[in-house]
């Protein structure tokens, strides 16, 4: 991944990159790869604070270009419109249930016993 454009702006509190990744022989990065890079570009930055947006890869051309924000600290990332930080969210918790080792499941969720509780009052 190459860095093109590095602009900070501390009204928002935030660095704003604008990269270009050549990919030849290989699939178009996917966003956690997108976000993976920007946060080893960009010294101290957490992940959880990374948005990766207008990406684009030209058809036929393995070359993706994009935009990516670095917030100082979850209150500023806040002005992102919701679906974007949906968007990471999904992907940070996604990274972070791999990581955790499975643990059996012994407690019934609420629909079983919604539906045990009603098979027990129909047969009364």
């Amino acid at each position: 991944m190459e860095i093109i454009q590095r602009k900070e702006n501390p009204v928002l509190d935030r660095v704003e990159l604008t990269f270009q990744w050549n990919h030849s022989g290989e699939a178009t990065p996917s966003l956690s790869q997108m976000v993976d890079a920007v946060a080893k570009a960009e010294p101290g930055s957490d992940k959880k604070l990374v948005f990766v947006k207008n990406v684009n890869t030209r058809f036929g051309m393995s070359r993706t270009s994009g935009l990516a924000m670095i917030y100082g600290s979850p209150d500023s990332a806040s002005i992102e419109p919701d679906y974007v930080i949906e968007r990471h969210k999904t992907l940070n918790e996604s990274e972070s249930n791999e990581k955790k080792v499975e643990e059996p499941e012994t407690e019934k969720s609420e629909s079983e016993e919604e539906t045990e509780a009603n098979g027990e009052e129909g047969e009364a």
